[in-house]
Formats: structure tokens, C-alpha cells, sequence
């Protein structure tokens, strides 16, 4: 079967907003005909896990258009994605999330569900990843962050698993896309895990995202670039500062054998580099997570070591683009001071060990400022932050074997680096 001289694959293919199913489906087919490598692997598997970025209370969604999800992949995207996949292979299929909604909101996976309609049409299952089984697993080659995780039982088990994203920004990442949308398979604190603040949290989460790409490693990378949102992930869809209407039209199908390789090709067709890193926007307040994958040896950003080609035109410069929500001062300060709470807590962990053993703890300023057995924190860390709302509150699981193996090198690194930067005020 013949494959790219390059490592990594990924193709963009125009496609009208407003199409219909079968155009869509057509699109989609031929942005993922060349991507041998992918559908090498999926013609082999018996099991495949997809994780749609699908989630979110009906009251909630944001639609544009009538026609579209903002915020969330589109029905043509997934009906797609479904038939294509029921035409390629051979595999049973299984619809894989951890409802945020659910967990932490009192909603119903029914009601969050959004494409629960199309898994019906399709025979495929759905896996609740709120509730048990569950495994912890070793990241491949060690993790950046952590050496592992708790994960759904299915998605550990199955052969392969492919990642269907949209564009949009994020608030604190800068871009969601392929890898940001695995975040969407973490369990929750109630079942021996960690809570998702655990892992969504300043220095930890560009790592962490970089860990779950190694860790899932999906065989297929899907981009719905019809429709999509700048300035933030979810909300009103409209810029709260300015007034002006996030939804973007791009016009577009993505699909890439690489996570990291995906995202670096969605982020140049935003008008981003790919190659940049915080404190550059759209990364305002930590680092660029596919960066982070890259240099830490699992796939690159480097457009000429992939074979990319496309038909969706770049974003003009500032159409896509994340919100400020602090300014880079306060950032600055909480990126160095979480470094020097975990720093602190690795130099006195026995002290930690005999008070907190089997909790959760904040820590700021070499003081504990709240500790529980439940890992979810209720009140706002800026409330918890007192007189001292630049000094941050690192969130740490108080294990005196430190089964999670958290790489504390990581904060050194980060303190070093820091070292080069002075924050312009906003």
C-alpha cells in the first residue's frame, strides 16, 4: 500500500457550510482517501472508540445558523464520520466521552447526548465514561507530567481510537482541537480518579495534553472546519468585551494520521503558528500543549516534515484568536508561584504525608488553605486566594507513594524559563 515519504499526513478539503449530508460525506471521504497509515490501522481493528467533541447540555448550545453547533461538531460531520467509517471497516464502534454536564452540573447523559439521534441510526454504542469501569494507565515511553491515568475501561480496551474536533479557540489554551478534545475521555474524582481541575490547572495542563496524545495515540484526526468559533470555547458565543459574534465560517473538512501533526495544520489554517508558545497569543496564560507533544519527541510542528495539503484558504490574522481573561502580570505571577507550591510541597512531602495522607490539598504560599478526601474544590480558588489573589493555589493529591509519578522537574523548568520573561502590563 502505498504511504507518504513523510511521517505524518494531513488534508484539508473545501466544503460549503451549507451543504448537504452527501456533500459533506464526499468531503470527508476524500480529505481521509490518502491517509494509508490510518486506515491501515482501522481495517485491522475489531473495536474503535470515537470521541466526538459532542457534549453539552441542550439549553446550552449555541447554534449557528440553525443549521449548525457553534461550539460542537455538526450532524453532518458525525453522520460522516459514522458512515465512512461503516463503509471502511469492519469494526464494532463505540462512542466514547465523560460528560462534564453530568458529573459536575446535575444534568442527564440523555439531555447531553447531542448525537445521540445518529448513534442510534448508526448501531454504534455509547460509553458513559461518568460511571465505572476504569484503569490506570502507564503512558507510553513515561509521561511529561504524569507516568499515568485513570481512564475509561473502553477506551483502554479498544483496538483503536479516532478524535472528531472542531475549530474553535480556547480561553485557557489558546486552540482546541484533536488533542484538547481528549480531554473529554477524563474521568472525574468519584470513582478513585482525579477531578478534571486536577489536570486543567496552570504548568500541569500542556503537559497533561501531551501525555494524552501518547496515550490514546488516535489512529484518525477529524476537524469539522465548516463552522466554528473564536475567542472561547463555550459561552454565548459572542465576545462578552466587544459584542462581536465568535461564530466563524470556514468552509471546510479536515483529517490527519497524527494528533499533534493535525493540530499543527489546524492552528496555521487559524492564522496561528503552530510553533509558538506562550506568552505569544493565542496562548495567553500557559503553553502551547502541541508544542509541548512535539518537543517532547511525539510528533511534530514543523509544517515542511508533513505532508499537508489543502484547499481551506489561511484565516486572516486576528479572526481566530482567544480572549485575555487576566492580563499578563497576573499570569506571570500565578506560573511562578504555582512552580514554587509544588516545589515546596516535593522538598516537605513527609510533613504533607503525616497531616493529608489520602486528600486533596491547596496549597498556596507554603500553607494549606483548603484539604478534602473529594477532589472537587466548591468555592472559587480567586475567593480561596484571599488578600493575595496573585498567589497561586496548586492542587495536589497527597499520596505518600506517589503512585501518579507527577515529573516535579517540570515546575524547575518552567521556573527557569520564567526567568527570561518580564511581563509587559497589560
Amino acid at each position: 500500500m502505498p504511504t507518504s515519504p513523510k511521517d505524518y499526513s494531513v488534508r484539508g478539503v473545501h466544503c460549503d457550510y451549507m451543504a448537504d449530508d452527501e456533500t459533506v460525506y464526499q468531503a470527508l471521504k476524500a480529505a481521509t482517501a490518502p491517509l494509508h497509515r490510518s486506515w491501515e490501522r482501522l481495517r485491522a481493528a475489531k473495536t474503535i472508540a470515537i470521541k466526538f467533541n459532542q457534549d453539552k447540555a441542550t439549553k446550552n448550545v449555541v447554534m449557528y445558523n440553525e443549521r449548525h453547533r457553534q461550539q460542537l461538531v455538526s450532524d453532518a460531520v458525525v453522520r460522516a464520520t459514522l458512515r465512512l467509517l461503516r463503509e471502511m471497516t469492519s469494526a464494532e464502534l463505540w462512542c466514547v466521552d465523560v460528560s462534564f454536564y453530568t458529573m459536575y452540573n446535575g444534568e442527564t447523559i440523555e439531555d447531553t447526548t447531542q448525537i445521540a439521534p445518529l448513534l442510534k441510526e448508526f448501531d454504534v454504542k455509547y460509553f458513559d465514561g461518568t460511571q465505572p469501569p476504569f484503569r490506570w494507565v502507564d503512558v507510553p515511553g513515561g509521561g511529561l507530567m504524569f507516568d499515568k491515568y485513570q481512564v475509561m475501561e473502553a477506551c483502554a480496551e479498544a483496538d483503536e481510537l479516532i478524535s472528531v474536533a472542531l475549530i474553535k479557540n480556547h480561553a485557557f489554551m489558546g486552540v482546541t482541537g484533536v488533542l484538547k478534545n481528549l480531554f473529554g475521555l477524563m474521568p472525574g474524582e468519584f470513582h478513585g480518579g482525579r477531578p478534571r481541575t486536577y489536570y486543567h490547572h496552570l504548568v500541569r495542563m500542556p503537559y497533561h495534553l501531551a501525555d494524552l496524545g501518547k496515550l490514546f495515540d488516535p489512529a484518525l484526526c477529524i476537524v469539522d472546519a465548516l463552522v466554528g468559533q473564536a475567542g472561547q470555547e463555550w459561552h454565548s458565543g459572542v465576545d462578552a468585551t466587544t459584542g462581536v459574534h465568535q461564530g466563524r465560517v470556514v468552509n471546510g473538512i479536515m483529517a490527519g494520521d497524527h494528533v499533534i501533526a493535525t493540530d499543527a495544520c489546524l492552528m496555521h489554517t487559524m492564522g496561528h503558528d503552530p510553533a509558538s508558545d506562550w506568552p505569544t497569543p493565542p496562548f495567553h496564560r500557559d503553553r502551547n500543549s502541541v508544542k509541548m507533544a512535539a518537543d517532547g519527541g511525539y510528533g511534530t510542528v514543523n509544517l515542511d516534515e508533513i505532508d499537508f495539503q489543502t484547499e481551506i484558504p489561511r484565516q486572516p490574522e486576528g479572526s481566530f484568536y482567544s480572549i485575555q481573561t487576566d492580563g499578563p502580570e497576573m499570569c506571570y505571577s500565578w506560573l511562578k508561584t504555582m512552580c514554587e507550591q509544588a516545589l515546596f510541597y516535593r522538598d516537605n512531602q513527609k510533613l504533607f504525608h503525616t497531616a493529608y495522607p489520602g486528600e486533596f490539598i491547596l496549597l498556596q504560599q507554603g500553607e494549606v488553605k483548603w484539604h478534602s478526601p473529594e477532589g472537587r474544590v466548591r468555592e472559587s480558588r480567586r475567593l480561596l486566594a484571599g488578600e493575595n489573589p496573585e498567589q497561586a493555589m496548586w492542587l495536589k493529591y497527597v499520596d505518600p507513594e506517589e503512585n501518579e509519578g507527577e515529573h516535579f522537574e517540570i515546575y524547575e523548568q518552567t521556573l527557569q524559563r520564567l526567568k527570561n520573561y518580564e511581563p509587559v502590563p497589560a
